[in-house]
C-alpha cells in the first residue's frame, strides 16, 4: 500500500471521548463507505505506529473525515490523537475493507463500532435511498452514543438504542444477543451487517447464524 502524508484541517469533539478529524484528501484519492485505511501520527516515536481507522466522509467529498475513540487511559495512538490539532500531520494508507453496502437491511453496532456505517448511513441518506435499514446501536451509557442526533434524522425510528449499563425510559435496556434479536427481528432473510468489539461481533454472528441467516449475508470485517 502506499502511504501518503496529510494534513489535519479541523477537529471537533463528538462525545466526551470521540473525536472528528477532517483531513486533506490526496488527489485522486478513493474508497467506499465503510472502508477503512491504516492511520499513524507523524510525530516523533509514532510514525510507524500504524492502526485501522474507517473513513467517515463521503467519497466524494473535497476532504476525508475520521470518527475516533479516544482512550486515555494508556498512551497509545488513539491517546495522541486525542491531543491532535488542526495543522498537525497524519499518513494514511490505501483503502481497504470488507465492510460495504449489500441492499437494506439491518445494521448492528457496537459503540466505535458504528464508525464502518457512518458513512454508508450518509451516503444512502444523500441520494435518498435510505429506505427501510434499520440500525441497532449498542453503547453503555446515554453520553457514549455518537452522532445520536443525524442517526435519528436520517433513520427515524429505524434508529434503535440500547444501553447496557444505565436504565432510561427512552431506550432500550440490556444486550443484543440471541432472545432480543428474535425479539425485535422478524425478518433473517436479508443483508445483516456487523461491527464491534471482536467478542461481540462473533456473538452477533453466531446468533444470526443459529437464527436462519445465510452466511453470505453477513457483512462483516473479516
Amino acid at each position: 500500500m502506499e502511504n501518503t502524508s496529510v494534513k489535519i484541517i479541523a477537529v471537533r469533539n463528538v462525545t466526551h471521548n470521540v473525536r472528528s478529524f477532517t483531513v486533506e484528501k490526496p488527489a485522486g484519492f478513493t474508497y467506499q463507505p465503510g472502508q477503512a485505511t491504516e492511520l499513524s501520527v507523524l510525530k516523533p516515536g509514532w510514525e510507524k505506529e500504524k492502526r485501522p481507522f474507517t473513513f467517515t466522509s463521503l467519497p466524494n467529498g473535497d476532504h476525508l473525515e475520521f470518527t475516533i475513540k479516544c482512550y486515555t487511559d494508556h498512551d497509545g495512538v488513539t491517546n495522541q490523537l486525542s491531543k491532535a490539532q488542526a495543522g498537525d500531520m497524519l499518513e494514511i494508507s490505501d483503502a481497504w475493507g470488507a465492510i460495504e453496502y449489500k441492499g437494506e437491511g439491518v445494521f448492528i453496532a457496537g459503540g466505535a463500532g458504528v464508525t464502518p456505517f457512518i458513512a454508508i448511513l450518509r451516503y444512502l441518506h444523500a441520494e435518498n435511498k435510505i429506505g427501510n435499514n434499520q440500525l441497532f446501536f449498542s453503547n453503555r451509557t446515554l453520553k457514549d452514543i455518537i452522532l445520536k442526533e443525524e442517526f435519528e434524522k436520517m433513520l427515524g425510528i429505524n434508529f434503535i438504542n440500547i444501553i447496557t449499563e444505565e436504565n432510561s425510559e427512552a431506550y432500550m435496556h440490556g444486550r443484543i444477543d440471541k432472545t432480543f434479536l428474535h425479539q425485535n427481528i422478524t425478518n433473517f432473510n436479508q443483508p445483516f451487517y456487523v461491527c464491534g468489539p471482536d467478542a461481540f461481533t462473533a456473538d452477533i454472528l453466531n446468533a444470526l447464524k443459529e437464527s436462519g441467516a445465510h452466511p453470505d449475508s453477513l457483512v462483516f470485517e473479516k
